[in-house]
């Protein structure tokens, strides 16, 4: 079974669908970080009685840094971190101790529409005002540069008919609610793996 760190800044709406879609005897949630104190994912997983933790620079109460959290993560034995609307940088520590065993799910299409800076709502405005007809959501590993580490999984959602951006973001969020579990789910399946420098999902 895989055990897995969820980091979330917001309401936390793929750590859900994660929880909902994947058997826990393949991959379960064990710990859910933020960075934000009150937020909608902090509240999941204290309604579900899965530890969280809350992370930054400060040393304050209730509040670890990235060294910290490794010591802790470590000792909880989490096989994959999975950034679900985590709106931080990880540090490059972090990255090393994890290697291959972090990813993210980005609002797009990688290698388009990202990059420092696009997240959130301000990757689907640029999308719109690009008048691109496709967008999509992306599951990649997570290397030192925003966005650009081996896509594992993409999928795709027309957008040729929406009038803002926030029916972009609407469609690719309901991709996002696909495409995250399938993802995981293959981890916890061990179907993930990496061939001649390219990530092929069995």
């Amino acid at each position: 079974m895989y055990k897995i760190a969820v980091f979330v800044s917001g309401r936390g709406s793929n750590l859900k669908a994660i929880f909902d879609k994947v058997p826990k005897e393949l991959a379960e949630i064990c710990a859910v970080i933020s960075d934000k104190k009150e937020c909608g994912a902090i509240e999941f997983a204290t309604q579900n009685f899965i530890p969280s933790f809350l992370v930054g620079s400060k040393e304050e109460k209730n509040i670890c840094d990235y060294n910290q959290l490794i010591h802790k993560l470590k000792e909880i034995e989490i096989n994959l971190v999975v950034l679900a609307g985590f709106l931080k940088k990880i540090p490059d520590n972090f990255i090393d101790t994890f290697e291959n065993q972090i990813i993210n799910i980005h609002p797009a299409l990688l290698p388009c529409f990202g990059g420092e800076g696009m997240y959130g709502m301000k990757v689907h405005k640029t999308v719109f005002e690009s008048t691109a007809k496709i967008s999509g959501a992306t599951v990649h590993f997570v290397d030192k540069i925003y966005d650009h580490g081996k896509i594992i999984a993409q999928r795709a959602v027309d957008i040729s008919d929406v009038k803002s951006p926030e029916e972009i973001a609407q469609r690719v969020l309901q991709i996002e609610h696909e495409l995250l579990p399938f993802v995981v789910w293959k981890f916890g399946e061990q179907k993930v793996v990496i061939k001649e420098n390219r990530v092929v999902v069995l």
